[in-house]
């Protein structure tokens, strides 16, 4: 969990600092409550995992395969209430929700296919 927590305190710099050099025009505005978003989402996929872990790992795949789902379930979710609320400038928002949902999926498979390497 503590990577996650450093991977989106990287992101946030990165989105200070292009407010700061004024190239903010390929970030959105609500850009700050999608990392939120996603260091919530990985939290919860964190705690789940540790769940598929234990007992031998028995429901690893159960539980993995629900976290992809239950991601899913809410980026849509959180993307139809942001639509619904008249968020402006769509492509940008679309293209940002993508580049945070790769970012924060890559980064979660390599954590566990690291850890999975290092338990077998």
């Amino acid at each position: 969990m503590l990577q996650s927590l450093i991977l989106t305190f990287l992101l946030g710099i990165v989105f200070f600092l292009a407010r700061y050099f004024q190239a903010d025009a390929w970030f959105h505005d609500y850009f700050g409550y999608m990392l939120l978003f996603f260091l919530a989402i990985s939290y919860l996929i964190f705690r789940l995992m540790e769940f598929g872990m234990r007992n031998k790992r028995e429901k690893f795949v159960e539980f993995y395969l629900s976290t992809v789902v239950m991601r899913l379930l809410l980026c849509i979710v959180f993307v139809g209430v942001s639509f619904y609320l008249g968020i402006g400038d769509i492509p940008v928002f679309i293209g940002n929700f993508f580049a945070l949902y790769l970012f924060y999926t890559f980064f979660e498979i390599y954590g566990l296919y690291r850890n999975l390497r290092r338990d077998s």
